[in-house]
């Protein structure tokens, strides 16, 4: 890819990865002796994350396919299925919910199992349950498979070794606000696997992934994420792609599924979710920021869009998370 072209798709990704957040993450710090079976039941609307630290494991999914993991690996379930992580074939397995944890902190505890006929732990695991909210490219979430396996020493992830390292330090001092470095530390680490993804998924790559990487439609899409409240046009689109209307209308629809205008709604909708449930904003300041002349034409698009009025929506995001 030509170094212009190049910049162009690495700013697009820039911006639509500053817009992706982790919500109510729970951390486990895992410690496991030569025997251990544990099992992740199905969270919807979740993500699990594994670090190995030491030792080896298999991971099992719930289509019984089974993965051998060692030390340096890591495993992203994006859909929040069910699956096993243990030490051997028919190791009675227990779930993980059922363990008592030893509380280090706000969200976060230590697991002991199968620790006792030796102090030093055979296996050390490091377990993040995780709300992945990704806000401007929430389209991404349907197109990523269930199960990313990670070398965290590869190619793919350059700088994901140290900064898992710097995750089990933090729990295993305790120090004063490692709960909240711990936050920080995750969204780096979920922004460096979706980074990863994308710019590897070469060979099937559809939807929005084929647009991220297609310089033919960054342009427009970066201007899109980077002004949703401004009054577009396709014309106007299709210049910032120095193409025409008629054939930058044809590229969006069959690249990402949509005509080009019912992405800004759906995009603006989107952020206006984020706004209003994880910001808190006033309705009247979304619709702002988001181009609309009244709070009464923004609150039509939203509930056309989501089925919702942006007071309900508000109040049913804070239900769930109480």
């Amino acid at each position: 890819m030509p170094a212009d072209q190049f910049a162009l798709s690495s700013d697009l990704i820039n911006e639509l990865l500053r817009g992706m957040r982790l919500r109510g993450v729970d951390y486990r710090r895992i410690q496991a002796g030569s025997i251990f079976g544990l099992g992740f039941a199905q969270k919807p609307g979740h993500a699990w994350f594994h670090f190995l630290a030491v030792g080896n494991a298999v991971l099992r999914m719930e289509d019984g396919s089974t993965y051998a993991l060692s030390a340096g690996n890591a495993v992203f379930i994006s859909h929040g299925v069910a699956h096993q992580l243990f030490s051997h074939q028919d190791v009675p397995v227990q779930d993980i919910d059922r363990l008592v944890g030893a509380p280090l902190g706000d969200a976060v505890s230590a697991v002991d199992t199968g620790t006792d006929a030796s102090p030093v732990p055979s296996t050390i695991l490091f377990s993040a349950c995780m709300e992945f909210e990704l806000g401007s490219i929430h389209g991404l979430g349907r197109l990523m498979p269930g199960l990313m396996l990670i070398d965290a020493g590869g190619q793919r992830y350059p700088g994901l070794v140290p900064i898992l390292t710097a995750m089990e330090r933090e729990v295993s001092a305790a120090r004063v606000g490692f709960a909240g470095i711990l936050a920080r530390l995750a969204d780096v680490v979920a922004a460096m696997v979706v980074r990863g993804w994308v710019e590897c998924a070469c060979g099937n790559a559809t939807g929005l992934v084929a647009a991220l990487r297609d310089h033919r439609l960054a342009g427009a899409l970066l201007a899109l994420h980077q002004h949703p409240g401004r009054d577009w046009t396709v014309a106007q689109l299709a210049e910032r792609c120095n193409t025409s209307r008629s054939v930058f209308a044809d590229r969006f629809q069959t690249t990402i599924g949509m005509a080009p205008l019912r992405y800004v709604t759906e995009l603006r909708m989107r952020l206006a979710s984020q706004w209003l449930t994880l910001e808190r904003l006033p309705i009247e300041e979304v619709a702002q920021r988001l181009g609309y002349t009244s709070q009464a034409a923004f609150s039509r698009a939203f509930k056309r869009i989501t089925g919702k009025t942006p007071g309900l929506s508000r109040k049913v995001r804070q239900a769930e998370r109480s």
